[in-house]
């Protein structure tokens, strides 16, 4: 049933530009998609390695900025998106070495710290970032000989793109290291009694989370051909951790819930409702009453709650409920 479950997701997604009315909508879903992977990125460290970081917004500005600054002294696209990589990576294994000399509100506040630090250079950097001004591309890949420019066309890629960070997303937690991983979130010192090198464990778990990052960053630059400092906010750092934890951390659909939310909110709902914000902040409100574990667990726990109901009802016994009492 899940295999079916995800093959019937995925000609749903690879359907939405044939039953989605509009490119605008269909621009919707790409930056659902974007925000996705950027989420997928920070729930490795805050659900499976119990790590709460602050800065991811600074790795997903690195990647975008380099991107724009490479294009604009004339690089290829290969070329920008390889060195963009490369610096990501670079700018993670600073912060995982800086950050993970402690854990708790010790990493929290190290990794505000650097995300604050990259936001600062990206504003006052005028003479490369251009300030507030921001940086623009005039151009998208053409991979294969397929332009990117229509809105179709940079969906799908950008679906391609979803879907392997997804997959290895799935074999990472899914084997022995995520275990360990898992491990070094619930027990380090177990761990480290063990034999396993908890900090290494952390430290590669770190420049994984900040790789989907900078893929996220690489889309989202491409996507609005351009970025400026707002992008590495505080914000917008807290904005990918409330949809981490909104749609439930430690679980592959969780983030994408919550990305989908975030999104919808702020892109569709926005037109609708005035107070935008202020809806989005009583839905977290009443997520963390009613479902602390997030839409997705919490979503599972009440469908099985209603199915054990129903059977109780059908075979006249007692339900759950009254079975407690």
């Amino acid at each position: 049933m899940k295999r079916i479950a995800i093959g019937i997701a995925i000609l749903l997604l690879a359907a939405v530009p044939l039953w989605v009315g509009g490119s605008f909508y269909v621009n919707i879903v790409s930056q659902v998609l974007i925000a996705a992977i950027f989420a997928l990125g920070l729930d490795i460290l805050v659900g499976y390695g119990g790590l709460i970081s602050l800065g991811h917004a600074g790795l997903f500005g690195v990647a975008a900025y380099t991107v724009a600054v490479m294009l604009g002294a004339g690089f290829g696209h290969v070329a920008a998106i390889v060195a963009a990589i490369a610096l990501t990576l670079a700018a993670t294994a600073v912060f995982g070495v800086l950050a993970l000399r402690t854990t708790g509100i010790g990493f929290i506040m190290i990794t505000l710290a650097l995300g604050q630090l990259l936001w600062g250079l990206a504003y006052r950097w005028i003479d490369l970032t251009h300030g507030d001004n921001g940086l623009s591309g005039n151009s998208r890949p053409a991979p294969f000989g397929i332009s990117l420019d229509p809105t179709n066309h940079f969906y799908y890629a950008t679906l391609i793109v979803f879907l392997l960070v997804i997959a290895a997303v799935a074999l990472l937690t899914g084997s022995p290291f995520g275990a360990s991983l898992r491990g070094t979130r619930d027990q380090p010192r177990r761990m480290a009694a063990l034999g396993f090198d908890v900090w290494k464990i952390r430290f590669l778990a770190c420049l994984f989370s900040g790789f989907c990052s900078g893929i996220a960053g690489i889309l989202f630059f491409y996507y609005n051909e351009f970025i400026s400092p707002h992008a590495l906010a505080l914000s917008a750092s807290a904005e990918v951790l409330l949809m981490v934890i909104a749609g439930g951390s430690a679980t592959l659909l969780g983030p994408i819930a919550g990305a989908t939310l975030v999104v919808v909110m702020k892109s569709v709902m926005s037109a609708y409702i005035e107070r935008w914000n202020f809806t989005l902040g009583a839905i977290f409100v009443l997520i963390v009453l009613f479902m602390p574990e997030g839409l997705v667990p919490g979503s599972r726990r009440l469908s099985r709650w209603l199915w054990a109901t129903l059977k109780a009802l059908r075979g006249g016994t007692a339900t759950p409920a009254e079975s407690q009492r």
